[in-house]
């Protein structure tokens, strides 16, 4: 059964609850583990992580650190990147599908074009990592789909490909998407140390 909801950049997208059986019947016989999106409720997402971790799913929940103050305290948190999303990579076979499904917290698993589970490159995890561990400061940014993709050479981002935006003398924004569920982050970045791709 296919449900249809709203991304915060307003963009329609498909979400999975029980699937599309043909589509999960090909998974299963390709034995191929993918990276997925979960969506979840408001807040769960640590909620579903660790039931996930727990089920022996292999989860990622990429957070950034920002500050908060409380009783008049800075100090700095994790806060998931994505609000109400979280990644797992898996085969998603008929009972690991049916595992996934029964955490609590969760809403269910992003849908792809073909009616079964979206698939995300492993290049855009790998970017979203890479992200992550330089510790950078990194921003909400709206979702694009123009400008020129660009590959980071030197720095603690290299390698990572994304789509260079506002570029200024000497500095720019690159922008990493996660492009089943429509959301982007930017980071800025030397322009020197961009090429094109």
């Amino acid at each position: 059964m296919g449900n249809h909801g709203q991304t915060e950049g307003g963009g329609a997208l498909s979400l999975l609850v029980s699937g599309n059986q043909n589509r999960i019947s090909e998974m299963i016989e390709s034995g191929t583990r993918r990276w997925y999106a979960l969506w979840t409720h408001s807040h769960c997402e640590q909620l579903v992580r660790g039931q996930l971790d727990g089920r022996g799913f292999e989860v990622f929940l990429p957070t950034i650190g920002v500050w908060s103050s409380r009783a008049g305290v800075k100090h700095r948190i994790r806060r998931p990147l994505f609000p109400g999303y979280l990644f797992v990579r898996d085969e998603l076979s008929g009972a690991r599908y049916v595992e996934l499904l029964k955490a609590r917290g969760l809403v269910g698993v992003l849908g792809g074009q073909d009616g079964g589970p979206g698939e995300i490159p492993d290049t855009e995890i790998d970017a979203i990592r890479a992200l992550v561990n330089s510790e950078l400061p990194a921003s909400p940014y709206p979702y694009l789909q123009t400008g020129q993709r660009v590959r980071i050479t030197e720095g603690p981002l290299t390698g990572v490909e994304g789509v260079l935006v506002d570029r200024r003398p000497g500095q720019s924004l690159l922008v990493l998407s996660v492009h089943l569920f429509r959301r982007s982050i930017a980071v800025e970045v030397d322009c020197a140390l961009a090429i094109p791709i």
